[in-house]
């Protein structure tokens, strides 16, 4: 079989898989654009306060959806259907259990994470709005974010684009409605997002219990594998250190912008977020749609094609952020714009962050790609490494740095403590994919083609 088989199911996987991701990042751009434009810098922070409770929420989600797609690749790899499916049906149970446990968590804790930012007031009363809706709707924010990755290891990557566009489509008109037309607020984006989660679950479950599933599900295969569940959890945990990391950050961020500012710089620090947002989604989506590949190959220990598959997305994550990183500088007040265009002290601080903060984010390409790798790979704990060491390297950059240089040292934390941790994480990940095993016979061996 040609070598360019492989890139060729690199692409047919990457491609409506970015889309899907750049789909589903318009849940909250779009949010972000209705809020800023009609609620304004206010409205902006309160989003902003919530989205670390949002984010470790998501990232509960992306854990079992990641955790329970990448194993059930392996099994398929293997030729053992009966026990892929069996993860499938245990991952779907898993998120329904989890489901009251946030649901109290966030009911008893909510407004002190609020009150812990630094934030009080109108900022305050905004960000409750939302949380109070997240409260009802938890279930259907992690069932939202885990059935993509679902559908595209059943493979069917085009099938979860296209769930994701109608989840989008069914957001930006309730956000029309509830925000600009309504006057809602941050109840009415919440209410619009919970809403279109739900559309995303409930068809993403009709998938799989129709006749177009490869692991089709019944009543009788809705069973709990207790077996599997350390694996699942071990594989996607480093997913939700990625989301537990970036809404810690967030937090901090929060917190420190109101102790060295104003609640102005939390609005301008929402702003870049929903920026950046969709380049991460960009890297998430390349590195999601090498994910189920790699994992197959792995289980057909096919080690040769592995490597071109980790070449081709790193190569296209980071080459993909060098031009987000130029364009923004480039054209910055044209893209807070989007957000916001009355507002001059808030465009100014935004640009101004924009500029410190986002100089090296084409590591996180990189990043996000090597952590796929490792959990694709059934290296849970190599996964982790990478997302809990992007946390633990910058802790120590945002507290010494605003000390030295005030408000600036607050946006520079981020870029100079990823520059630290990538220097570390390239190291290691040459080494593993260098000196991975290789086919038994030294050469190329014949591939199997995935459906």
């Amino acid at each position: 079989m040609k070598a360019i088989s492989i890139y060729r199911q690199f692409w047919r996987y990457t491609i409506p898989t970015v889309a899907a991701m750049l789909v589903n990042g318009l849940y909250q751009v779009v949010d972000g654009i209705f809020i800023g434009h009609y609620v304004g810098a206010d409205g902006l922070a309160g989003i902003n306060v919530s989205w670390p409770i949002i984010g470790a929420i998501l990232g509960l989600g992306m854990m079992v959806g990641v955790g329970t797609g990448s194993l059930a690749s392996i099994k398929q790899g293997e030729k053992d259907l009966t026990a892929a499916r069996s993860v499938l049906a245990t991952g779907l149970i898993m998120l329904l259990v989890l489901a009251p446990l946030i649901a109290v968590t966030l009911y008893y804790f909510s407004e002190s994470f609020l009150l812990w930012q630094g934030v009080s007031g109108r900022i305050f009363e905004l960000g409750s709005q939302y949380l109070n809706v997240l409260i009802i709707g938890c279930v259907f924010t992690l069932g939202s974010i885990a059935m993509p990755f679902l559908l595209r290891n059943d493979d069917s990557p085009n099938l979860a684009t296209m769930l994701m566009v109608v989840g989008a489509l069914v957001n930006i008109v309730l956000d029309y409605l509830f925000i600009a037309r309504f006057g809602w607020e941050l109840t009415g984006a919440a209410l619009a997002t919970m809403i279109a989660q739900i559309v995303v679950t409930v068809l993403g479950l009709a998938y799989f219990f129709s006749k177009r599933a490869t692991l089709r599900l019944s009543r009788a295969t809705l069973r709990l594998n207790l077996s599997a569940i350390p694996s699942i959890v071990m594989i996607g945990t480093s997913s939700f250190f990625m989301y537990a990391y970036g809404s810690f950050m967030v937090a901090i961020h929060n917190a420190l912008f109101s102790q060295y500012g104003s609640p102005i710089l939390i609005g301008a620090y929402a702003i870049l977020g929903y920026i950046v947002t969709m380049y991460y989604l960009i890297a998430e989506g390349v590195a999601n749609g090498m994910q189920p590949l790699v994992s197959f190959h792995y289980g057909a220990k096919n080690h040769s094609n592995i490597r071109k598959l980790v070449k081709v997305a790193i190569t296209t994550a980071v080459a993909v952020g060098v031009v987000f990183v130029l364009l923004l500088n480039a054209l910055p007040y044209q893209f807070v714009s989007v957000f916001n265009n009355s507002d001059q002290a808030l465009m100014d601080s935004t640009v101004h962050g924009l500029r410190l903060h986002l100089f090296a984010m084409f590591l996180d390409g990189f990043l996000v790609v090597a952590a796929a790798y490792y959990q694709a790979v059934n290296r849970g704990g190599k996964a982790m490494f990478v997302t809990i060491g992007n946390m633990l390297v910058q802790l120590p950059f945002l507290y010494i740095m605003p000390k030295i240089w005030g408000l600036d040292g607050v946006w520079l934390a981020f870029p100079l403590s990823n520059i630290a941790l990538s220097a570390v994480v390239i190291v290691m990940f040459w080494r593993d994919v260098r000196y991975s095993p290789r086919d038994p016979s030294g050469t190329i061996q014949p591939q199997p083609e995935l459906r």
